[in-house]
């Protein structure tokens, strides 16, 4: 399980040092694409199959199935770490996040999201100011 929140930085040639505590979980290599809310979202091989199988599964007939299929497919990229640890961003991956230099990585249960730093510090803000209208509207799916 990915969890916490870490500040790194993304150097001129667009690679990223991934915290040590999800490097594991990872693995050696791993799949990043094009997230929700303007971030991007890295998954281990075996959680990616299980998306890919999922998405499969959707109905190709209907238009809004096809389109986030292919966004989310076209977007994706295979991600070695190197010995330091770093992995290479796509370019296409950095500016859909709209990455620059500073960058939030954050653990999401079975993902890694990477956030840029404004990027991440808009959206907890607002996460924050509806926490507990979300915990309310979230309390029937019995957690």
């Amino acid at each position: 399980m990915f969890m916490g929140e870490y500040r790194h930085t993304i150097d001129s040639k667009g690679r990223l040092i991934i915290p040590v505590k999800f490097r594991d979980g990872l693995g050696a290599s791993f799949v990043a694409t094009k997230g929700l809310d303007n971030c991007l979202f890295l998954y281990p091989h075996g959680e990616w199959s299980n998306l890919e199988l999922k998405l499969k599964s959707l109905p190709f007939t209907q238009a809004d199935a096809r389109a986030f299929v292919r966004f989310f497919f076209s977007g994706a990229s295979e991600c070695e770490l190197d010995k330091q640890g770093r992995i290479l961003l796509a370019p296409n991956l950095r500016e859909y996040a709209g990455l620059g230099r500073d960058v939030v990585v954050i653990g999401v249960s079975n993902r890694v999201e990477v956030w840029s730093e404004e990027g991440w510090q808009e959206y907890s803000k607002r996460a924050e100011e509806a926490y507990e209208d979300i915990a309310e509207k979230i309390v029937g799916l019995q957690l």
